[in-house]
């Protein structure tokens, strides 16, 4: 087997194409670390991570001063123990998000490695269940927009052929949110999913109140409603809601996703890549899911996710928000509504190094065992 010879780490910050505005924030910029891993063989694996605004300076510094130090010599297949040796040099900021991005963006790295070297594209090489999968898009629904921009989105996004639209939701009264939902079903029909996310921002008393709200206009699911770790509020609404639960983007172990699961409090998993610290513990997460006949519908970084999702059998939806186009010579093909994966050896990531380079925040840095 090849040994780590090189690690080059570089940080980029991308707008957003849109604004972006929730009930608890706003994403300002994209900080977006990227790893490289090259081994004794001269092969080359790419991965990263991102925030929304903040805390990149602190993932590059735990990445530079922390992790790729303890890469350097190992051999690049030992992906698990890798992952595993890194969280326990990270014990005492584990678990959180600074911990759990920077390993993500190593072990996303090592996969990349591991798809090309074998000459398999990353679907294929964590599971192959299916060939494409159908497409949602969240980047109409932001909540400073009216109902009739909310309309046009939907409209636009269901003639495409997308299954469907998410909306934040939030607003100061629950009939504010129920007329800006309401407009959109009266507009697309019954057959076109609504999805709604409240992005932790209610009490439980409000949450099934909104909840009931929700259930009378069909919305597919509430995501995040609540602080995500509050489980035992999440299983209560879970029990009572006619709308599913939805919860993962700011779950950052797979214990925290088990309990979820243990306790029945949710019924759709939102794993994010990134902030579950990469592909080793994403596909864990998924397959746990499984176990319980949980979907997973992961959360945002559909470059990467669209890989994954297609790898595990129930992953039924893509979120559709466009992150790389910036940085990235290649696109996510999409035939009508619905995302395939790549086919190319690795991630499926074509990456524009002097695009990377123009938009880098400091200097590229390079590790060795010199």
């Amino acid at each position: 087997m090849a040994r780590i010879e090189k690690v080059e780490l570089v940080m980029v910050d991308l707008a957003p194409k849109v604004e972006r505005k929730d009930a608890i924030q706003a994403f300002v910029s994209q900080e977006t670390p990227i790893l490289s891993i090259t081994d004794s063989d001269g092969a080359v694996g790419t991965g990263y991570c991102y925030t929304i605004g903040t805390g990149g300076g602190a993932v590059v510094s735990l990445l530079s001063e922390t992790l790729i130090p303890a890469l350097i010599g190992r051999q690049a297949e030992e992906i698990e123990a890798i992952w595993r040796d890194l969280l326990f040099v990270t014990h005492a900021t584990a678990v959180g998000a600074v911990t759990s991005l920077a390993l993500a963006a190593i072990d996303t790295a090592l996969w990349d490695l591991r798809c090309r070297k074998a000459g398999l594209p990353l679907s294929k090489m964590a599971g192959g269940a299916k060939h494409a999968v159908p497409l949602y898009s969240t980047e109409g629904g932001w909540l400073q927009l009216g109902a009739e921009a909310l309309v046009d989105d939907a409209l636009a996004m269901r003639e495409r052929g997308f299954s469907g639209s998410k909306f934040k939701i939030g607003k100061p009264t629950a009939a504010e949110d129920r007329a800006r939902l309401a407009a959109v079903r009266a507009a697309v029909g019954d057959e076109y999913r609504i999805l709604t996310d409240a992005n932790q921002c209610f009490s439980l008393s409000e949450a099934l109140l909104r909840a009931d709200m929700l259930a009378e206009i069909d919305v597919g699911w509430l995501e995040e409603p609540m602080p995500a770790d509050d489980i035992g509020a999440h299983a209560t609404l879970a029990g009572r809601s006619r709308v599913p639960i939805a919860v993962g983007e700011s779950l950052y172990s797979i214990s925290q996703f088990k309990d979820y699961l243990q306790q029945g409090a949710c019924s759709i998993v939102q794993v994010d890549v990134a902030r579950i610290g990469g592909i080793t513990p994403w596909l864990k997460v998924a397959h746990m899911a499984e176990a319980f006949n949980v979907s997973v519908c992961p959360h945002f970084l559909m470059e990467l996710h669209v890989s994954l999702v297609c790898a595990v059998p129930n992953a039924p939806i893509l979120e559709y928000i466009p992150q790389l186009d910036e940085i990235t010579a290649s696109r996510i093909q999409i035939t009508g509504g619905q995302a395939s994966p790549p086919s190319e050896p690795g991630i499926g990531i074509e990456w524009d190094w002097p695009a990377i380079e123009k938009r880098a925040v400091g200097e590229k840095r390079a590790f060795t065992g010199g």
